[in-house]
C-alpha cells in the first residue's frame, strides 16, 4: 500500500527523530514504564509508521464495506443507513414482571428485546424441581411452559419486534415455546425475527450451563440450524459467543480464536448433516464482549470479520458473499464493572460501547452501572440505553464507515490479532477440532492462565482499576437495589404444579415418548418438541426425556 522508497525514507527519518528529539525529551521526562502492552499482552510500540503496515494490500486486506473480506463492515452503508439494534438484556422473576420491563424498554426507545432466563430454565429444570430451589427468577425470568412464554410476550406483537434469547442447552425447547406463542398470536414462524444463542460449546469452555455431553449437544444445535433454515428463515439460528469466553478471563486474541474455532465446529457438523454451507451460513451470527482497551477492541472486531471471511471462503468454499459475513452482537464487559464507585461504570460502559460502534457491531447491549451490585434498576437501565442513543445521535461516530481504518496502529494491531488468533485455531485443528480440544481441557486451561495473570496484575497494581486498587474512597452505598422476592419462587412452583394437574397428561406422555424415540435416531427433534409444547409439556419434562437418552455431562478436572 506504501511506496517502498518512501517507507525507507520514513524509517531513516524515524531513526533520526529517535536519536535526537526523542532522546533529549526522554532524558528530561522518562516514560511511565519500560514496556507498554495491550490488554492481550501484545507489545505496543511508541510510534507506528507506514513501515508497520507496508505489506498491507488495500484490496486484499481491507476492501469495501459489504464486500469480502468485510474488514471495514458487513453492510455497504453501515450506520449511515440505520443504527445498530439497541438491546438491553432483561429478565427477572416471573414472566409478568419481565413483560413489564420489556414494555418499559420499548417505550424508552429500545429497538429489540433480549431475554435473560434463570438458571433452572437454562439447564432444563422446572421451578418445582428440588434443584431449582433458591434460583427461580434470580438471574433471569423463569419459563416452564408455553403459558409462561405467552405471558412474557403479552401485548408485544412478535411480528414487529426482534427477540434475542440467551439460551443454549435447552434452546430447542425455548425456541419451540416462542414459535408456539407466536402461532397463538396469529404470527407465522416464517415472520419471526431474532436470535437464539444455541452455542453450547462455549458452555463447556467458560459458562457451565450445559446439560448433555458435547456430541449429542452438537446434534441438537444443528437440529435448530436445519429446522429454522426450512421453517423460520429470518431467524438467526445461533449466536456463536465469545462474550462468555472473554468474561471468564480470556484475552481479546483468545476470544476471537476460541469463538471462531467454535464456529468452525458448528459449520463442519452442519455440513456433515448434509446441509449446504450457503443455505445456512448467512443466518449464523456472533456475540462478542467489549472491554476497556478501546483501540484493541476496535482492532479485534475488524480482525474477527476478516478472519471469519477467509475461513468461510477458503475452508468451507462458501460461494454466497453473505455466508462469509461475520455479523455480531456486542455486550459491554460485565466483569469490568465495579461495586466500588458504581457511577464510574457509566464511563466504562460508554468507552466500551464506543469501541463496539467504531468496530462495526450490528447490535449492542450496554450494561447498567449497578450490575456489580444486583439486577439493574430501571434508572440504571435507562442511563445505559441513553448511552447508546447519545452515541448514535450525538457523537458523530456513525457518520462515516470504519473511521479508524488506515491508522498505522489500528491496521498493525488488526493484523497481529488475526495472526495470533489463527495460531490458536491451527493448534485446535491439530487436536482434531474444538470438541476434542474441549474434552482435553485445552481452551479452559488457556483461559484460566489468562485470568490468573490478569488478577496478579491487579493485585500488584501493574493494572490499575480506578476505585478498586487506586483512587479508592470511603463510601457508604445508598443504592436502589432490585431484589427478586421469595414469593416469586413460590408462585412459579404453584403455577407449574397447577398446569401439570389440569392438562391432559396422557397426551404429554405420548409426545415425550416420541421425543425419546427420535432422540435415539437422527431425525430432527424440533417438530416433536413443538408438538410436545402444544400439549403443555414443560421445559423440564422435555429436557428430562433427553437426559434419559443422552445422560448428563460432567466436566473434566482442569489442572
Amino acid at each position: 500500500m506504501f511506496d517502498k522508497k518512501k517507507v525507507k525514507v520514513i524509517n531513516e527519518d524515524a531513526a533520526k527523530w529517535e536519536g535526537t528529539t526523542l532522546t533529549k525529551y526522554i532524558q528530561k521526562t522518562p516514560e511511565r514504564k519500560k514496556e507498554f502492552l495491550s490488554a492481550s499482552n501484545i507489545p505496543m510500540k511508541r510510534l507506528y509508521t507506514p513501515s508497520d503496515v507496508e505489506n498491507l494490500d488495500y484490496t486484499r486486506d481491507l476492501g469495501f464495506p459489504g464486500e469480502f473480506p468485510a474488514t471495514r463492515g458487513v453492510y455497504p452503508t453501515m450506520y449511515r443507513g440505520r443504527f445498530w439494534t439497541m438491546r438491553q438484556y432483561a429478565g427477572f422473576g416471573t414472566a409478568e414482571e419481565t413483560n413489564q420491563r420489556f414494555k418499559y424498554l420499548l417505550k424508552e426507545g429500545q429497538t429489540g428485546l433480549s431475554v435473560a432466563f434463570d438458571l433452572p430454565t437454562q439447564i432444563g429444570y422446572d421451578s418445582d424441581h428440588e434443584l431449582s430451589y433458591g434460583e427461580v427468577g434470580k438471574v433471569g425470568v423463569s419459563i416452564n411452559s408455553v403459558e409462561d412464554m405467552e405471558t412474557l410476550f403479552s401485548g408485544i406483537p412478535l411480528d414487529k419486534v426482534s427477540t434475542s434469547m440467551t439460551i443454549n442447552a435447552s434452546a430447542l425447547v425455548i425456541l419451540a415455546l416462542y414459535i408456539v406463542t407466536a402461532e397463538k398470536q396469529g404470527v407465522a414462524a416464517s415472520a419471526l425475527q431474532g436470535t437464539v444463542q444455541n452455542d453450547v460449546l462455549k458452555e463447556y469452555i467458560a459458562r457451565g450451563t450445559y446439560i448433555f455431553p458435547p456430541k449429542p449437544s452438537m446434534r441438537l444445535t444443528v437440529d435448530i440450524i436445519d429446522y429454522c433454515f426450512k421453517n423460520v428463515p429470518k431467524w438467526n439460528t445461533i449466536s456463536i459467543s465469545g462474550y462468555h469466553i472473554r468474561e471468564a478471563g480470556a484475552t481479546a486474541v483468545q476470544e476471537v480464536a476460541f469463538t471462531l474455532a467454535d464456529g468452525i465446529a458448528y459449520v463442519a457438523y452442519a455440513a456433515e448433516r448434509g446441509l449446504k454451507v450457503d443455505t445456512f451460513a448467512p443466518r449464523l451470527s456472533f456475540f462478542f464482549a467489549s472491554h476497556m482497551d478501546l483501540l484493541e477492541e476496535v482492532a479485534k472486531f475488524r480482525a474477527a470479520r476478516r478472519l471469519w471471511a477467509k475461513i468461510m471462503k477458503d475452508r468451507f468454499k462458501a460461494q454466497n458473499a453473505e455466508s462469509t459475513m461475520l455479523r455480531f452482537h456486542t455486550q459491554t464487559g460485565g466483569v469490568t464493572l465495579t461495586a466500588q464507585q458504581p457511577e464510574n461504570n457509566i464511563v466504562r460502559v460508554t468507552l466500551q460501547a464506543l469501541a463496539s460502534v467504531l468496530g462495526g457491531t450490528q447490535s449492542l447491549h450496554t450494561n447498567s452501572m449497578d450490575e456489580a451490585l444486583a439486577l439493574p434498576s430501571e434508572k440504571a437501565v435507562r442511563i445505559a440505553l441513553r448511552t447508546q442513543q447519545i452515541l448514535a445521535n450525538e457523537s458523530g461516530a456513525t457518520n462515516t464507515i470504519d473511521p479508524l481504518a488506515g491508522s498505522f496502529y489500528i491496521e498493525s494491531l488488526t493484523n497481529e490479532i488475526e495472526n495470533q488468533a489463527m495460531d490458536y485455531i491451527t493448534k485446535i485443528d491439530d487436536m482434531g477440532g474444538m470438541v476434542t480440544a474441549i474434552e482435553k481441557g485445552y481452551p479452559q486451561k488457556e483461559i484460566l492462565s489468562s485470568a490468573y495473570k490478569f488478577q496478579k496484575e491487579v493485585e500488584s497494581k501493574d493494572r490499575i482499576i480506578v476505585g478498586v486498587n487506586e483512587y479508592a474512597i470511603e463510601e457508604e452505598l445508598t443504592w436502589e437495589i432490585l431484589r427478586v422476592k421469595p414469593e416469586v419462587e413460590e408462585r412459579q412452583r404453584k403455577r407449574v404444579k397447577e398446569l401439570k394437574a389440569r392438562r391432559d397428561s396422557s397426551k404429554v406422555e405420548k409426545e415425550l415418548g416420541k421425543i425419546k424415540a427420535l432422540a435415539q435416531g437422527n431425525e430432527n427433534l424440533m417438530p416433536a418438541i413443538i408438538d410436545a409444547v402444544k400439549v403443555y409439556a414443560t421445559n423440564g419434562e422435555i429436557c428430562d426425556a433427553l437426559r434419559e437418552v443422552y445422560g448428563e455431562y460432567r466436566a473434566p478436572e482442569i489442572i
